[in-house]
């Protein structure tokens, strides 16, 4: 199951920092002394960030858009038999319905094996259920995002923002493997989304570049345990173009992350 795999981790960790590996490959490999190619940059980045990450975070536009799936496929399987224990996400914010749903259902979880995936609900519940056929793969539901140009369908609702009608609806279904994903600059929306669905994980990203301020999202995000939500940082982590020691610098960033974002007092 992959939120029990995700939890393993986080303890294991002591940290929930999720590593967004956003490789754009035409910025990046001029980051790093080394001659390399994409496969063997990334493999550096996870070998360089994975005692500090409680999951990967890839997402795939960053590769389809220069063609790169195969390599994107490579480096998730390398993620898998380096370290087992660390789950991956696939970012993909897919939301369709009926066979091509099924299709994208099928890409993340067949073709990338990833352990979970984005998707955009407000095409309706069915755009999502082809997802969840696949029981023990998370399923990590657009809520209230952190653009602003998001407010205009995801703050509407007569009785309820919609966002909140999208928590609602995950907290009722009960199951453990649908997350949430809201933007860490919606810190209202942070408190409401924790009172709807009080056990349901976060996935929270804009820490970091976005602006996102960590021990205020920290204190409305997590459940009384100290889990519930994973915090994703990803340029903060990887975009580093102007140091002499780039996966140093890395490795830097990331620990001060993981450190940050314990889960022990």
């Amino acid at each position: 199951m992959f939120l029990e795999t995700l939890e393993a981790r986080i303890r294991h960790v002591n940290s929930c920092l999720c590593v967004g590996l956003d490789i754009d490959w035409r910025e990046m490999s001029t980051y790093s002394s080394q001659s390399q190619s994409l496969i063997e940059f990334a493999q550096a980045l996870v070998r360089t960030t994975s005692p500090y990450a409680c999951v990967y975070k890839f997402n795939h536009a960053f590769f389809a858009a220069q063609g790169l799936e195969e390599q994107l496929a490579q480096i998730i399987k390398y993620v898998k038999e380096s370290d087992p224990t660390i789950p991956v996400i696939l970012d993909a914010k897919r939301g369709d319905i009926g066979n091509t749903a099924k299709h994208y259902a099928e890409e993340a979880f067949t073709r990338y094996d990833a352990d979970a995936v984005t998707v955009n609900p407000y095409l309706g519940w069915d755009s999502v259920e082809p997802f969840l056929r696949y029981r023990d793969k998370g399923v990590i539901l657009l809520c209230r995002t952190s653009n602003e140009g998001s407010a205009w369908i995801q703050e509407t609702g007569d009785q309820q923002p919609v966002y909140l009608q999208v928590a609602e609806r995950v907290h009722r279904a009960g199951n453990p493997n649908l997350l949430l994903v809201v933007g860490a600059t919606q810190l209202e929306a942070l408190t409401q989304v924790r009172r709807i669905a009080p056990m349901t994980t976060l996935l929270v990203p804009g820490i970091g570049a976005q602006g996102g301020e960590l021990t205020e999202v920290l204190k409305r995000a997590r459940r009384s345990d100290g889990l519930g939500v994973v915090i994703n940082c990803s340029r903060s982590i990887v975009a580093h173009p102007y140091v002499d020691d780039y996966f140093s610098r890395v490795a830097e960033s990331a620990a001060q992350y993981a450190q940050l974002m314990s889960i022990l007092e």
